[in-house]
């Protein structure tokens, strides 16, 4: 029969032993490794050095050490050299610099016990115990701190295994919350296992709501465009590799009965027998896929058509001057002529335009900057319409002390043309087109309005983007939708912007700021 004190030993190992493994916070471990080993040992104070990967040493938890010496021990316990046999060379370094600073600063006092947390053949640290008398351990101590030793190191690992777990999951959790498209997992039967927050907007639902429903519960359409449904790819043997992804395009329904526009790429994740044992889902809304290419569409349409009429303009009467069998009158030769190079400058116009538009895509847009004096370019464009048109009454108000800018003549030219001749168009009715400069401490703006039935509120956010037409009047009025586009774009390269002046109800009225020189 064992001595008592050989079975209260053995008894307070196996409760050790059993407290240590129930936790798995690695910090939490480590105070209780260290509270255990100090009172198996009976020792006054201790540490835990950890070793790190791909080599270093430091202080993980310590107990009755004060601060100053922790710091001071961890920039030497930093600096043991890496070795590939760690449990030759670098365990027994670690023990003797820590044996040695025990006798230092306790004048001789003190001793350590150091026990080593080996798992596998690797070495994961050390537990090192302070005692301030000697003692030899016999056969069965040294067994005994041995299993505990053991008991500890497989805490240990287990722990860092669970922290890097955690590590991992926290990480792909910020990665998952933060991608823009919505991300579904699901189980083999289909059931959904998590969802990021992207897809819980996508479809106006609680992310809590959406997980644990079946993916024909949360993936419900309302047409489908391109593909198979998930459930008729798998109906006919969906996945058949690793690599089979499946991709579904159409309108899917909200929670509020609306409709958006995604596609839906299917990913299956095997495990090495071929079993399933995921089905990753990445939603994406593609309305802005759909309005581009609406909108190039209408553009094709538009360009088509814009194209079309002055050539078929200019054209026509050429063919009719030169009909031989008809002797036409100087005024009827001047007039035609007088057609033909509107409808020449307006298709040079619009190949200009298209030009830029290539230019400003490409980052090629260039700003040629001067002094540039407004009041003076403003007034050529508006002397340029006032002959133009009999309806109209282009004015324009500009202060005496208006300041020159720097900017480029030909650009700004530009904007004014884009912008009085919008004024005159969309204004069928004639009235006033007034042109008028503002000076701020550090910009100047200039306003262009008009009498006509000015802007809807629905169009004001859209009517700079490229190849976009407002307005019931656009139907009838010449454009391609690239004017007020290159306007901004010219505008934004010299510093400036431009915007809607909605407090103007009389019209429509459009106003660009450019900074003054300092």
């Amino acid at each position: 029969m064992l001595p008592d004190f050989r079975v209260r030993q053995r008894d307070y190992l196996l409760e050790i032993a059993r407290a240590i493994t129930q936790e798995l916070h690695l910090d939490e471990v480590l105070a209780r490794i260290l509270r255990h080993a100090a009172e198996l040992l009976a020792g006054q104070a201790g540490l835990v050095a950890l070793r790190g990967e791909p080599g270093g040493w430091n202080v993980a938890a310590y107990h009755g050490i004060p601060a100053a010496l922790i710091r001071y021990l961890d920039p030497v316990l930093a600096a043991v050299p890496d070795y590939e046999d760690a449990a030759r060379f670098e365990l027994p370094e670690v023990n003797r610099l820590l044996q040695h600073i025990a006798r230092e600063v306790s004048l001789g006092l003190l001793t350590g016990v150091g026990l080593p947390l080996i798992v596998q053949n690797r070495v994961l640290g050390v537990i090192f115990i302070f005692r301030n008398y000697r003692g030899l351990f016999s056969p069965e101590d040294r067994l005994l701190l041995q299993s505990f030793a053991d008991q500890a190191a497989i805490a240990v690992h287990n722990a860092q295994l669970y922290d890097q777990t955690s590590s991992q999951a926290a990480r792909m959790d910020a990665i998952l919350d933060s991608v823009a498209d919505g991300i579904l997992i699901l189980q083999p039967d289909r059931t959904v296992e998590r969802c990021n927050p992207a897809f819980a907007r996508l479809i106006g639902r609680a992310s809590d709501w959406i997980i644990g429903r079946k993916h024909n519960e949360i993936i419900r359409w309302g047409e489908l465009s391109h593909g198979p449904t998930l459930e008729q790819a798998e109906a006919g043997g969906w996945p058949l590799t690793p690599t089979a992804t499946l991709y579904v395009e159409g309108d899917l329904l909200r929670s509020d009965g609306s409709k958006v526009p995604v596609g839906v790429t299917y990913a299956p994740l095997l495990n090495q027998e071929g079993q399933l044992l995921n089905v990753i889902a990445s939603v994406r809304d593609v309305s802005h896929f759909r309005q581009a290419e609406e909108m190039q569409s209408t553009f094709v349409s538009v360009i088509s058509h814009e194209l079309k009429t002055p050539v078929a303009l200019i054209k026509g009467y050429v063919g009719t001057l030169r009909r031989e069998d008809v002797r036409w009158d100087s005024k009827t030769v001047r007039d035609s002529l007088a057609v033909i190079e509107e409808e020449a400058d307006h298709l040079a116009e619009l190949i200009e335009n298209l030009l830029d538009a290539s230019r400003l895509e490409a980052g090629a847009l260039s700003i040629n900057a001067t002094d540039l004096a407004l009041p003076r370019l403003a007034e050529r464009v508006a002397e340029r319409y006032r002959t133009q048109t009999e309806k109209h009454q282009v004015v324009v108000d500009f202060p005496k002390d208006f300041p020159v800018v720097l900017a480029d003549e030909q650009r700004i030219n530009q904007v004014l043309l884009n912008l009085i001749s919008n004024a005159v168009k969309y204004s069928p009715k004639g009235g006033e087109v007034r042109v008028a400069g503002q000076v701020r401490p550090e910009h100047v703006v200039v306003c262009v309005q008009d009498q006509g039935p000015g802007i809807p509120p629905s169009d004001i956010p859209h009517i700079f983007d490229r190849f976009y037409r407002a307005g019931e009047t656009a139907r009838s009025v010449k454009g391609a939708g690239l004017g007020l586009y290159l306007t901004r774009a010219i505008l934004e390269a010299h510093g400036g912007s431009i915007w809607v002046d909605q407090k103007y109800t009389e019209g429509a009225r459009i106003c660009f700021s450019l900074p003054r020189p300092q």
